[in-house]
Order: C-alpha cells, then sequence, then structure tokens
C-alpha cells in the first residue's frame, strides 16, 4: 500500500508517526470500514482500525484513490475500539 505523505494534511496524535499508521494498515486483523454517515461517504472517507507491530492500537481516517492513501486522521485506539478489534480478530481466527 502506497501512502501520499505529501499530500496528507493529516493530524497526528502525539505518540503515533507514520511508520505506526503504515503499520496498521498491513495487520492482517486490521478492519477496513467504510462510513454509514452520509457526511463522510460524500467526501469518500473510509476507516481503518488495526495494530502496528508493537501492538498499538490505531484508528485512521482516510481517503484513497486506488493506488495511493492519504491519512486525514489517525490516533490511539480507544478501549472501545480496542475491545471491538479484539472481538472482530477472535470472530476472524474462530472460522479458520
Amino acid at each position: 500500500m502506497d501512502f501520499d505523505w505529501e499530500c496528507s494534511k493529516s493530524l497526528l496524535s502525539g505518540s503515533l508517526n507514520k511508520s505506526d499508521i503504515e503499520e496498521s494498515f498491513e495487520d492482517p486483523f486490521s478492519i477496513k470500514l467504510m462510513p454509514d454517515s452520509a457526511r463522510f461517504s460524500e467526501q469518500a472517507r473510509f476507516f481503518n482500525v488495526g495494530k502496528t507491530a508493537k501492538g498499538l492500537g490505531v484508528f485512521t481516517v482516510y481517503r484513497t484513490n486506488g493506488r495511493q492513501v492519504t491519512v486525514i486522521l489517525a490516533r490511539l485506539l480507544e478501549p472501545e475500539e480496542s475491545f471491538f478489534y479484539e472481538r472482530q480478530q477472535t470472530k476472524m481466527l474462530s472460522q479458520i
């Protein structure tokens, strides 16, 4: 996956860096979500919930043209989001 950091007007939380965000997209258990809100779907924004190699949970709002990802916002997961991620991971592993 190619990230466009030049055009990105991203807001990174203080403890995250670009490599953390990229790693969260490479997480085999990452969850890509399409918004159900008209506000986000009109602006073609998507969500990614994934973990870094160090185990940091990252929530990202991004745009993509199919080739490049432009990060809009990235932050650490909230406790509820971590629970959702863990539940989805368990669900995927049980299907293997």
